[in-house]
C-alpha cells in the first residue's frame, strides 16, 4: 500500500473532526473530507431507490395495503429487477448486498403467486425460504408477518433453538409460508409426519454464501434433494463463489435469470457510510473504546469483537462501569439472543457488542456507528458488517476500524476490494486514562479476573486464525499490551505453541507471568466462588449479573 504510516499512539473519538487522507496503494492521497457533525442536518439520500413504485407493480390489494403501512413506496434497485421476474414465474439469481431490500424482493413474489392459486392450509407448505441464521430467520419471518397482515396465507418459522414440538404442529396444520434455518428444517423433512411439502411452489435461499461459509454445505444439498423439482428457485448471495456457483448449478431446474444491485457501484460498501480506521497500540485499545462509547450514549452502536469469551467480558465490564451495554453471540442461548436483538432494535440509543453472529443480513434500524474492535478475517465480512448502518431510505452512518500498527497493511485489501477508508488521527490526551482503575478492578473482583482471562485467551485463539496471518502474526504480539487490554498487569498464563500449532518459537516479552510455554491453568471452581458475595465491595455475583454497584458505593470510575 505505498509507504507505511507512522502509528497513531493514541486515539479519541471524531468530534474533533480531525483526519488526514491516507495514501492509496497507487501512491496517490485521496481528498481530504470533513467530518460533519453528527446532529447536523443532511440532505435526503436517494440510497439505492428509483424512480419506480410499488404501485407500478400491479400487485394485490392486500399486499399494497401492507406495504404502506410499513412505509414504502419506491423500489429498490434489487427489487425492480428482481420482483417482476419472480411474479412472471422465472428462476432467479440474485446478487445483492446487505441493505439492498431484497428481503421484499422474495417476500413480495411468494404472497402474490399463493394468493394468485387460491393456496390454503389443507395443501401444506407453498413457499421455504433458507437462511443461514436463526438471527436472519426471526428478521425475516418479521417482515413476512407485517407483510402477510392481510393475507389469508399461514406461515411459521423453523429454527435451531426453538420448541421443536410446536414447530412440528405447525407444520402438520398447514404452515403456507416457510422460514427456516437448514439444520432445523432438514430435520423437519426428514422425521416430521404430517409436514406436507411435496406441493411446494417456491424456494428461496437467502444469503447463499453465508449458508455456505458456515458449515450447512451438506445439509443444503439434502434439502434440495428432498424438495419437489418442478418449483421455482430464487436465490440471493452476496457474492459468487465456486460453491455459490454448485449450489446454484444443482438448486435450478433450468437457466436462471441473473439480476444483480450493485454490479456498476464504484465502491463495495453502502452509499452514506463514512468510513474511517485508527491505528491504535494494543494497550491503548480498550481505553479508546471506553472514551467512544463514552461519548456516544446517546447513538445506538454495534461494536464487532472476535470471540464470544472477549464479547462476555468486555460486556461484564463495561456494564459494571456504567457504560450499558448488550451483548450477541453465539453461546448464548436462542431464547437471549432473540431477547437481545429484539431489545437493542426497539432502543433509539443503545450499544451493542457482538460477534458476526450478527453481522450478516440482519435488519437493525437507525444504527449510527459500526466500530470493527477486532477485525475482519477478510474484506468480504468487513462489507456484512458495516451493512448494518446507512440502510433504508436516508441511510447515514459511520464506521470505525481498529487496526494495531502492525497491521497496516490490511488496508492495501480493503482498498482492493473498493473499501474506501480514511484515517483518523486522535490526540493521546483525549483518552480517558482509566487503566489503574482497570487493572486494581481486574485484580480485586474474581468473577471479572476469570472472565478477563478467558477473553484474553480467546482473543489471541482468534487472532492465531486469522486467515492473512502474514499480517495478524499472533507471535508478533506483544502479550504484556494485550493483556493489559484485559485490565492485567501480567499476563494469564497461554500456550502459543497450543494456540497456533507450533509452527513458530515463541517469543516471550518480559514481566513474567508464566505465559509462553506453560500449560493452560485448569478452570477454577468459578461456579462456586460467584455465589458468594465478593469481599471487594463490587457486589459482582450470580444473583447480580451486571454488578451494579450498592447503593451506598459512591466510587466514581473515570
Amino acid at each position: 500500500m505505498g509507504e507505511k504510516r507512522k502509528a497513531v499512539s493514541s486515539a479519541t473519538i471524531p468530534d474533533d473532526k480531525r483526519h488526514r487522507a491516507v495514501e492509496e496503494s497507487d501512491g496517490r492521497k485521496s481528498s481530504p473530507q470533513t467530518v460533519q457533525d453528527e446532529d447536523a442536518p443532511v440532505a435526503p439520500a436517494q440510497h439505492g431507490l428509483t424512480t419506480h413504485t410499488f404501485a407500478s407493480l400491479s400487485l394485490s390489494e392486500p399486499t399494497m395495503r401492507a406495504i404502506g403501512e410499513m412505509g414504502f413506496t419506491h423500489l429498490t434497485a434489487i427489487q425492480a429487477q428482481a420482483i417482476p421476474l419472480a411474479l412472471a414465474g422465472h428462476d432467479v439469481l440474485g446478487a445483492a448486498r446487505t441493505g439492498s431490500g431484497k428481503t421484499l424482493a422474495f417476500l413480495i413474489p411468494i404472497l402474490e403467486l399463493l394468493r394468485r392459486v387460491k393456496w390454503l392450509p389443507r395443501n401444506g407448505t407453498g413457499a421455504i425460504v433458507l437462511a443461514p441464521t436463526r438471527e436472519l430467520a426471526i428478521q425475516i419471518y418479521g417482515v413476512l408477518h407485517d407483510l402477510a397482515a392481510y393475507h389469508t396465507q399461514t406461515h411459521a418459522v423453523v429454527m435451531g433453538g426453538a420448541n421443536r414440538r410446536r414447530e412440528a404442529d405447525k407444520l402438520a396444520s398447514g404452515a403456507n409460508v416457510v422460514v427456516a434455518t437448514p439444520g432445523r428444517l432438514l430435520d423437519h423433512l426428514e422425521t416430521t409426519h404430517g409436514f406436507v411439502y411435496k406441493n411446494l411452489q417456491v424456494l428461496v435461499i437467502d444469503e447463499a454464501d453465508r449458508c455456505l461459509e458456515i458449515g450447512f454445505e451438506e445439509e443444503m444439498h439434502k434439502i434440495i434433494q428432498k424438495l419437489p423439482r418442478q418449483r421455482q428457485t430464487l436465490l440471493f448471495s452476496a457474492t459468487q463463489t465456486t460453491k455459490v456457483e454448485d449450489l446454484a448449478r444443482v438448486s435450478f431446474q433450468q437457466k436462471p435469470l441473473y439480476v444483480g444491485a450493485h454490479d456498476t457501484l464504484p465502491v463495495a460498501t453502502v452509499e452514506g457510510l463514512e468510513q474511517g480506521f485508527v491505528l491504535v497500540p494494543s494497550e491503548l485499545r480498550f481505553l479508546l473504546l471506553f472514551t467512544f462509547l463514552k461519548r456516544t450514549l446517546r447513538k445506538k452502536v454495534i461494536v464487532f469483537m472476535s470471540s464470544c469469551n472477549a464479547v462476555k467480558f468486555y460486556a461484564e465490564l463495561l456494564n459494571y462501569i456504567d457504560i450499558p451495554v448488550l451483548d450477541l453471540h453465539g453461546r448464548q442461548k436462542q431464547s437471549k439472543r432473540t431477547t437481545t436483538f429484539f431489545e437493542f432494535c426497539r432502543n433509539e440509543r443503545a450499544t451493542l457488542l457482538c460477534t458476526d453472529v450478527a453481522a450478516r443480513g440482519l435488519d437493525i434500524p437507525a444504527v449510527d456507528w459500526i466500530v470493527q474492535y477486532d477485525p475482519p478475517d477478510e474484506p468480504k465480512e468487513y462489507i456484512h458488517r458495516v451493512g448494518r448502518t446507512a440502510r433504508g431510505v436516508d441511510g447515514k452512518g459511520r464506521a470505525l476500524l481498529f487496526l494495531l500498527p502492525t497491521e497496516v497493511d490490511f488496508l492495501k485489501y480493503l482498498r482492493d476490494a473498493r473499501i474506501p477508508l480514511n484515517e483518523y488521527e486522535f490526540p493521546v490526551d483525549k483518552v480517558a486514562n482509566i487503566q489503574p482503575q482497570l487493572e486494581r478492578l481486574i485484580e480485586k473482583n474474581y468473577y471479572l479476573n476469570q472472565s478477563a482471562k478467558h477473553g484474553f485467551r480467546s482473543y489471541l485463539h482468534a487472532y492465531a486464525s486469522h486467515s492473512l496471518k502474514h499480517i495478524f502474526d499472533v507471535h508478533a504480539l506483544d502479550l504484556v499490551a494485550v493483556a493489559r487490554s484485559f485490565g492485567f498487569t501480567v499476563p494469564p498464563r497461554v500456550d502459543l505453541h497450543h494456540i497456533s500449532g507450533g509452527a513458530h518459537k515463541v517469543r516471550r516479552r518480559g514481566g513474567g507471568g508464566g505465559f509462553g510455554n506453560g500449560e493452560w491453568r485448569k478452570r477454577d471452581r468459578l461456579h462456586h466462588i460467584i455465589r458468594q458475595r465478593l469481599s471487594s465491595g463490587h457486589a459482582f455475583s450470580a444473583s447480580n449479573p451486571h454488578g451494579r454497584r450498592d447503593p451506598e458505593d459512591k466510587r466514581q470510575f473515570h
